[in-house]
């Protein structure tokens, strides 16, 4: 049960409302409460102060009584409330008057003097002028305020009961009982209700993500209010389809390019095997011919099948990069002149410049390999007679790899393409061409600069020959591993 959602929030929020309202009624009663004792103490007050006020005047009168007691009798007698007892003593403790204030009509016992004095005599000594006392099943408030009349010292205690007040806190206490629950009970039920609302295109994105698969996976989550919470959420799952379809894409495409081109230079060995095999009598000639169409085909399957190996592991991070120094000018050097026979078979000319020493922190066999592969792709797509240029300098901060070529250029709706995997611009003659390239040779340059943190620009290509620019950072002590991007 504690496993959904919807149950968790709705106990979470009826226990939030429980808790709020549990504080709240709390504080309401002791408010109240307090409230009441501060009224009870403030009319003591001016009870007492009406109290004495008739007190005095009856004493003052010129008709006054012979004694203070007939004062104090004729002031109790104006002084007649319910809920209310005055009571007066002397220094001694002695009772000189009491109210019937006590009596109430649901209890139709009357109480003697003495016990009135018994029970409140104990407030003369006490230091306080307030305090609370149960009388006759009830409880009252007590107010002591000492006093004289014609030197004569006495003490006045005004008894107020709370009996009306504690009715009415009993009354909010018992509504609050039945109250509290029903709201928490409501709470609960709208807080299910509202989390089973809210939740609903959760479970609705829920059951859509769990029906899309390889097959499907150009479907998306639809959200109700793209701009909400939940609506961010599908559009950052739907980014998230969409990279994977993406990625799906191309794993699909690479397999069927991988599959094609693997699938000519095996399908020229078994053919030419078979017609080997097939001729019972050959001439020594006619077998080294096959061999020698044989030992071709076999080289390309195993250049393919490296740069896939490669690749492979590019895109599992397993590529780590050995780093060492060495000099960035000294390998465009060599990689020039290690392709000057290739150049030479097409009669072109490959010249190389380097302004001053560039030393370099990055891997040497992976720059080298990224020089041959863009001069290679030079030589193949440069006619006959053609140049082969390269120029490498430091360019605020960065080394810059400049490698020009005469050839016919590439058009402009493929050059943003021509870093992908097995790309050619002409797959029906770039074979013939390219010396039975796969077109992985730009792609791995690519790779090996982003994992050198550079990159590998097109800059400039028409028919009067292509450019591309090499921009690789000086290095950094730390050995990095790097997946293709």
């Amino acid at each position: 049960m504690f496993n959904s959602v919807r149950i968790r929030l709705t106990l979470w929020y009826t226990a939030a409302m429980a808790v709020v309202l549990l504080v709240l009624a709390a504080a309401t009663y002791l408010a109240l409460q307090e409230n009441v004792v501060r009224r009870a103490d403030a009319q003591a007050i001016e009870l007492a102060n009406s109290f004495l006020s008739t007190v005095n005047a009856e004493m003052g009168d010129a008709s006054k009584p012979d004694s203070m007691d007939d004062g104090i009798a004729a002031a109790i007698s104006e002084h007649r409330f319910r809920d209310v007892v005055f009571a007066v003593f002397d220094p001694q403790g002695n009772l000189l008057g009491v109210s019937e204030g006590y009596q109430q009509e649901d209890q139709p016992k009357r109480v003697s003097r003495e016990e009135v004095a018994r029970r409140l005599r104990p407030l003369l000594s006490s230091a306080d002028a307030y305090g609370s006392l149960r009388f006759e099943g009830r409880q009252y408030r007590s107010y002591l305020r000492p006093f004289s009349v014609d030197r004569q010292q006495a003490s006045l205690v005004v008894l107020q009961s709370l009996h009306p007040q504690n009715e009415f806190l009993e009354t909010l206490a018992a509504t609050f009982a039945i109250v509290i629950p029903l709201a928490i009970l409501l709470s609960s039920l709208g807080g299910y209700l509202l989390a089973r609302r809210s939740l609903s295109p959760v479970v609705a994105m829920s059951t859509q993500a769990s029906r899309i698969g390889a097959e499907n996976l150009h479907e998306r989550l639809q959200a109700g209010n793209p701009r909400d919470e939940l609506g961010h959420l599908a559009a950052s799952f739907n980014e998230l389809l969409d990279r994977l379809d993406r990625s799906f894409a191309e794993q699909r495409r690479f397999v069927a390019d991988a599959s094609h081109e693997l699938r000519t230079p095996v399908a020229i060995l078994c053919g030419e095997a078979e017609v080997t095999l097939g001729q019972t009598q050959r001439t020594e000639q006619e077998y080294r011919e096959s061999l020698m169409i044989l030992r071709e085909e076999a080289r390309r399957l195993k250049h393919i099948v490296e740069d896939l190996f490669t690749l492979a592991r590019a895109d599992a991070g397993q590529h780590p990069l050995a780093l060492t120094d060495f000099y960035f000018d000294e390998v465009v050097g060599e990689c020039a002149k290690n392709v000057r026979t290739l150049a030479s078979a097409k009669d072109i000319v490959v010249s190389c410049e380097a302004q001053g020493e560039l030393p370099i922190h990055a891997d040497e066999a992976l720059i080298r390999r990224m020089v041959v592969n863009l001069l290679d792709n030079a030589i193949k797509y440069t006619a006959p007679g053609g140049k082969v240029s390269l120029s490498c300098a430091a360019d605020n901060g960065l080394y810059r790899l400049r490698i020009e070529d005469s050839g016919r250029g590439i058009p402009a709706d493929l050059q943003s393409r021509i870093f992908e995997r097995f790309f050619r611009e002409d797959k029906a003659r770039s074979r013939r061409e390219s010396d039975g390239g796969a077109g992985l040779g730009l792609a791995i340059a690519s790779w090996i600069a982003s994992a050198h943190g550079g990159k590998i620009e097109l800059t400039q290509s028409s028919a009067k020959g292509s450019v591309f620019t090499v921009f690789l950072p000086k290095g950094t002590s730390e050995p990095l591993i790097l997946r293709l991007s």
